[in-house]
């Protein structure tokens, strides 16, 4: 338990244990599942955590509650790992109200048997909460990433509590660089909904924010233009950095090398290239890389008659996280009847404002001279 201000207090947890976040998404260094406590006249719990910490959690609420009782379960988000606990915390605090949308209410009827008709507060865009010296304001944020998310603005200390908004993996007790957790999160969680996340920074911007304390990662205290400046980059989906992503998918390593070729040719003319082999690669890591970037070159073997699957299933996790305003060059390699580049072309065709560089570089097996010139005059280009 750990203070955030002498009356809100951090009662999360960390997962150091959790292998894949929803089920997907490698976190090495686990997950944090946070929850705050406003203590006031009024008492307000922000948010329960997962099933996986419910006994944790509950013995770090009822610390800092020190004998009083929860009056008000505020819920941001319905997903699991932070809503899991809510027929835990009515049981427990059989009086407390539990503070909602109408889409909340609609969820939590699925996810638990228990009778809210006496319980529930349902909000609207706007509506305020008294606790005593702390009003707390709710302000409606549809598919960032749920339909039911809301976010709230604690008035007289001047907090948000964003829900998964500027989230991280990791747990909280490791030094780590917060852009890089941060930056996967946001794509591979929250990247679909550009547009949502962008009206949710307008509401923001009409707000004067001290301190942003989201579901996951660590409270985020000073340099907020930073994070909100990050966040306008990436919903907007503009690349962060000027650079060219050459990613690839090689059986026996002639693509490879034709991949290692174009990126060396790259640097060297002080362009900055990342290589990144997709067979290796985390593929929420790979999606970051290519949200990062403003260009990018995709260089795939052709198999069975499509394109080599680790590069296949890359391309569709980018058009299902709405990769756009990029430029891509293929190549591709086939040692017979080459299918890779028209499947790759095909893909990234149905992707908005992706401009596909004209020449499509195709080889034989391995590199011949030709191969070389054109992916000399491909690195001119760029």
């Amino acid at each position: 338990m750990n203070k955030i201000t002498e009356s809100i207090l951090y009662v999360g947890c960390n997962d150091k244990d959790l292998d894949l976040f929803e089920g997907q998404y490698s976190v090495p260094n686990g997950i944090s599942y946070n929850s705050y406590v406003i203590l006031d006249e009024k008492v307000a719990v922000m948010d329960t955590a997962d099933k996986r910490v419910t006994d944790e959690w509950m013995r770090q609420l009822e610390e800092a509650l020190n004998g009083r009782v929860v009056d008000f379960l505020i819920v941001s988000h319905m997903e699991p790992d932070h809503a899991a606990n809510i027929k835990t915390i009515v049981e427990r605090y059989p009086n407390l109200k539990i503070v909602g949308n109408a889409k909340t209410f609609n969820l939590i009827s699925q996810f638990f048997d228990i009778d809210i008709s006496k319980r529930k507060i349902e909000v609207k865009e706007s509506d305020t909460l008294n606790l005593g010296n702390h009003t707390l304001q709710f302000f409606m944020a549809p598919m960032v990433h749920w339909p039911e998310v809301m976010v709230t603005y604690e008035q007289s200390e001047k907090i948000l509590f964003s829900a998964d908004a500027f989230g991280k993996f990791g747990v909280l007790n490791i030094e780590d660089n917060w852009i890089e957790e941060a930056r996967r999160y946001y794509f591979n969680i929250v990247g679909k909904y550009g547009a949502p996340v962008q009206t949710l920074l307008k509401k923001a911007a009409n707000l004067e924010i001290a301190m942003i304390c989201p579901l996951h990662g660590p409270v985020l205290k000073e340099g907020l233009e930073y994070y909100l400046d990050k966040y306008n980059t990436w919903s907007k989906y503009e690349a962060e950095e000027e650079g060219i992503l050459v990613a690839y998918a090689s059986i026996y390593g002639n693509t490879a090398n034709a991949a290692i070729k174009i990126a060396e040719l790259l640097n060297s003319k002080g362009k900055k290239a990342v290589l990144i082999d997709l067979a290796r690669t985390d593929k929420s890591r790979a999606l970051e890389y290519a949200f990062m970037y403003s260009k990018m070159v995709v260089a795939a073997s052709s198999y069975d008659a499509s394109v080599f699957p680790c590069m296949h299933e890359f391309l569709l996790r980018l058009q299902h996280k709405n990769y756009q305003n990029r430029s891509v060059a293929i190549i591709e390699n086939g040692s017979w009847a080459p299918s890779a580049g028209r499947v790759m072309k095909e893909l990234i065709s149905t992707m908005k404002n992706v401009e596909i560089y004209d020449t499509l570089i195709s080889i034989k097996s391995t590199m011949n001279e030709e191969n070389i010139k054109q992916i000399e005059e491909l690195a001119e280009r760029f």
